[in-house]
C-alpha cells in the first residue's frame, strides 16, 4: 500500500481489546500508541503475553505500529535529572516498541533550556541519545523518529533545515528517521497551504536529511496561521492548511510507502472521518 492511513489509538483497556478495537472502528490501516503515561516518567513493564499477542495480530493484518514516547523527554534540558529521566523513558519506549513489533518510536526533539546556546544543547543530545541509538542492534529494533516542534520557545528543531544539525549531532545514525507533523511544520513557518507548499517543504526535508529518512507522517491540520508557533491540531480540511495539500503530499516521491497517523480533535467520530478523508485524498491522488 502506498500510504497506510490510521490514527493514534488508546490502549488503556489493553493493547488488543482497546487498541485494535479502536483501530477497527476507525478502519485504520496503521496505529500509533503510548506504552507509558505520556505526561509522566513511569516506565511500566507491560505484559509480555499481551505485547506478543498484539504484535502477532498486527503482523497478521500487515498493520504498521508506532510508539510515541512521553512528552516530558528533553535531551537538551539544563537539568540533569530531566536528562537522566529522559534516557530511562526513551529506552523503555524503545524496548516496549520492539516487544510490540513497532517500526518506530516518535520522540520530540526538545529545546535548549536555561538560556544555553543551541550548540551546547545539541552536544548534550549527542552524549545521551547516541548511546541509545547504538543499543538498537536487533533486526526487529525500531527506528528512532525525530518529531520537530511548532517552534515555541528555544526549540532545537522546528524548520526543515533544523534537522540537519540534529542529524549531524547523531552522526546520521542508520536507525535515525523523521516523523513529520504537518501542523507543527506549518506553524513553524513552512506554508503548506499555498499551491506547491507541501512539495517544496518535502523537497527541503529531503535535501536536509537525505532520501529514505521520512518514516512517518502525523497528518494534522492547523487551527492557527502559518508561522504562529502554536501546536493546535485541527480536523483535516477544517484548518489553515486545508485538504488539498494532503493530496499533494500523497504524490511526492519522499512519501511513498510512508504511513499517516491522525492526531486530530473530534474523538472517535472525528478521527474516523479524518481517516476516511485522507483515504479519499490518497485514492484521488493516485488516479
Amino acid at each position: 500500500m502506498r500510504n497506510p492511513v490510521g490514527a493514534h489509538v488508546p490502549v488503556a483497556g489493553g493493547l488488543v481489546k482497546s487498541g485494535l478495537g479502536h483501530a477497527d472502528e476507525l478502519a485504520a490501516e496503521t496505529v500509533q500508541i503510548f506504552v507509558a503515561n505520556p505526561r509522566g516518567w513511569a516506565t511500566p513493564a507491560g505484559k509480555p503475553d499481551q505485547d506478543a499477542l498484539f504484535r502477532e495480530k498486527c503482523e497478521a493484518r500487515r498493520m504498521p505500529v508506532y510508539v510515541h514516547a512521553p512528552y516530558l523527554i528533553n535531551f537538551g534540558s539544563h537539568t540533569g535529572a530531566t536528562v537522566e529521566k529522559s534516557v530511562d523513558s526513551l529506552r523503555h519506549s524503545l524496548r516496549r516498541a520492539r516487544a510490540t513489533g513497532a517500526r518506530g518510536v516518535v520522540v520530540h526533539t526538545g529545546s535548549a533550556t536555561g538560556g544555553r546556546p543551541r550548540e551546547v544543547a545539541l552536544a548534550q543530545v549527542r552524549a545521551h541519545l547516541l548511546p541509545l541509538l547504538d543499543e538498537l542492534t536487533h533486526d526487529d529494533d525500531p527506528d528512532l523518529l525525530l518529531e520537530s516542534t511548532a517552534g515555541q520557545g528555544s526549540s532545537l528543531c522546528s524548520r526543515t533545515w533544523d534537522f540537519g544539525p540534529y542529524f549531524e549531532a547523531l552522526d546520521s545514525h542508520p536507525k535515525l528517521g523523521v516523523c513529520l507533523d504537518t501542523c507543527h511544520i506549518h506553524a513553524a513557518g513552512h506554508d503548506l497551504a499555498v499551491p506547491g507548499g507541501m512539495r517544496r517543504t518535502l523537497d527541503l526535508l529531503v535535501e536536509t536529511v537525505g532520501e529514505g529518512r521520512l518514516k512517518l507522517i502525523h497528518a494534522n491540520d492547523s487551527k492557527d496561521v502559518v508561522g504562529a508557533h502554536k501546536d493546535r491540531h485541527e480536523r483535516i480540511g477544517s484548518g489553515h492548511i486545508g485538504a488539498e495539500p494532503f493530496r499533494e503530499l500523497f504524490t511526492h516521491p519522499a512519501t511513498a510507502g510512508v504511513p499517516l497517523v491522525v492526531e486530530t480533535p473530534g474523538g472517535k467520530e472525528g478521527n474516523a472521518a479524518d481517516v476516511a478523508r485522507l483515504k479519499e485524498l490518497r485514492d484521488s491522488a493516485g488516479r
